[in-house]
């Protein structure tokens, strides 16, 4: 066989399985376009919408500002008080009695921040 008849061979060998496999893609394209156009139908039909598409309301963007609010609140107040809690340790006196009131005032706000928090999770 020459090198000229062997290249032409191959050439057609290759068109012909490379055209074989395209047409075979292309029957399973269109065999999973139907599909997924019959998957849309039905979830029309029975009401169910993708979660992906839609987006969050008003009122869930609100709830989650609200809380990384309350969490950062929560964080500033408990390093506040830790601090203060050092500086009690350290006092004498009327100053300790002062960081006392101090810390039962912010202790009761950290038990609000806390529970907003446990009652507003998603």
């Amino acid at each position: 066989m020459k090198k000229s008849e062997l290249k032409k061979y191959i050439r057609e060998n290759i068109i012909s399985t490379l055209s074989e496999d395209t047409e075979a893609e292309i029957e399973k394209t269109k065999e999973l376009t139907s599909a997924i156009k019959d998957l849309e139908t039905a979830k029309k039909e029975a009401g169910i919408e993708e979660g992906e598409d839609t987006e969050p309301s008003k009122s869930d963007i609100k709830k989650t500002k609200g809380l990384a609010k309350a969490k950062e609140e929560l964080a500033l107040l408990t390093r506040e008080m830790k601090s203060l809690a050092k500086k009690y340790s350290k006092a004498e006196g009327a100053d300790k009695e002062k960081l006392v009131k101090i810390l039962k005032d912010k202790t009761k706000l950290k038990k609000e921040l806390e529970s907003i928090l446990d009652n507003k999770k998603i």
